[in-house]
This record gives C-alpha cells, structure tokens and sequence, in this order.
C-alpha cells in the first residue's frame, strides 16, 4: 500500500485539477487561481506557474517579506465514467512568495513552502509532514494512468468484468450479478476495479463496491505492468 505521503506526492505530479484557496481571494477569481503548471523542487516545496495578472500573484508579490498563507487544493477524478467519481483530494497548506524573474511570457513563478498536508481518498485519510513530502516519490505509473485504464476500460472490458471470478464466486453466478466493472484506479502495487451488481435496490451507487488485485510484488513500469496484468487476467480463465 502506498503511503499517505507517497499518494498526496502522486496527486501532486499528476494531471488532476488544482485550485490556490488564499484567504479574500477564495471563490472570487477561480479560473485565475488554478496554476497552469507545477512541480515538486527538491525540498519539498512546489512550484506553479500561473498567469502573471493572476490574484495569487499579485498578493504574494504586495506580501514581499510577509508570509502569504495558502491552500493548494487539488481533486482527482476518475478518468473513465464510473459512479462517484471522484477518487480523492488533497490539500498542502502553506506560504506562497513569488520567484525572482519570469516563468514564460505572461506568467509568473509561485514557489509554495510547505507546512502541512493531508490526503482523503480511496485508502483513508491521512496527515503528511513536510519531511514525509519532500522523501516520497509519486508512483511511476501517475504518468501513464488515465490512458492506461481508459485503455482496459475500452479494449479489455470483458477482460477486466472476467476479474469478478476471482471474487470466490462461481464464474456463471459472478457474470450473471454485476452489470458492470469499471477499472477505476491503477498504480504499481495493483488494480482497482468498481462493480455494479445487476440487482438489488437503490442507484447505481448504492449498488457499487471496490475490489482491489494486487500484483506478486509492485511494478516499475509499463512493461512490468503489462506482465502482471496479464497473469492477473490469466488467472481469472482469460
């Protein structure tokens, strides 16, 4: 299981949405609060490129030897359609001051200390201390997810429905009870899959559950991926 630090780094460097929520600024210019670009600097901190008449940017450089504090929000959904979507958020709290000099045309460079984070999503929540962020490293698969799940959700559907046999239900029983299964998460210690089962009351949610795969030992890349997964679907008779 990855650890608290290690999935708020993976949301971090991955393409999921983020939002600075800055005390007076918050809800008032959303759009111009959701930096263009970020990364991870060696210490932890993280750095975003937003524009240059952005709000954010404007209050750090007016802050100048004041601490701004801040809020990087970021919210990860699924890539491919599946009730309750969204997998998880994190929130890195902080003090934005601007970097000396220019990003690119018309952007600037917001360099976000680091003082706390937190981590809600598909494993449980959890508290991440700087010193935890700046040691972890995010997933070597956060790069290549939502293509490759979108990828098993269009080409390999049965496939990956066929998984419900490794449930411990007969595999006549096993189709014949979930209407769908969407593969919903992926990184290197296994696959995530929602099932919806075909009866019982309620709504599509209602009716869903996660079932994790895991993989003999975790994955260090696509090739090593594309082996597990096929032992994994292997083993479920495909």
């Amino acid at each position: 299981m990855p650890s608290a630090a290690e999935r708020t780094r993976t949301l971090v460097q991955s393409t999921c949405s983020a939002v600075l929520l800055i005390p007076g600024l918050s809800g008032t210019y959303p759009d111009q609060l959701m930096p263009d670009a970020r990364t991870v600097g060696p210490d932890g901190e993280v750095f975003l490129v937003l524009p240059a008449d952005s709000p954010a940017v404007r209050a750090a450089t007016h802050a100048q030897d004041d601490e701004l504090a801040a809020v990087l929000e970021l919210t990860d959904v699924a890539p491919v359609s599946v009730p309750n979507r969204i997998r998880g958020r994190a929130w890195l709290h902080g003090w934005l001051t601007c970097v000396p000099g220019v990003a690119e045309a018309g952007k600037m460079l917001l360099r976000l200390e680091l003082g706390e984070a937190s981590v809600d999503d598909l494993w449980g929540a959890d508290g991440v201390e700087p010193e935890q962020f700046a040691q972890a490293l995010a997933d070597p698969l956060v790069t290549h997810e939502a293509e490759l799940l979108q990828h098993l959700h269009s080409g390999h559907g049965d496939q990956v429905r066929g998984l419900c046999t490794l449930l411990g239900e007969r595999e006549e029983a096993a189709w014949d009870a979930y209407a769908s299964a969407v593969p919903v998460a992926l990184d290197r210690f296994g696959l995530r899959v929602r099932f919806t089962r075909r009866h019982g009351g309620g709504t599509p949610a209602d009716r869903s559950f996660d079932a994790r795969f895991e993989f003999p030992r975790p994955v260090r890349d696509v090739m090593e991926l594309r082996t597990e997964m096929h032992r994994l679907f292997e083993a479920a008779g495909f």
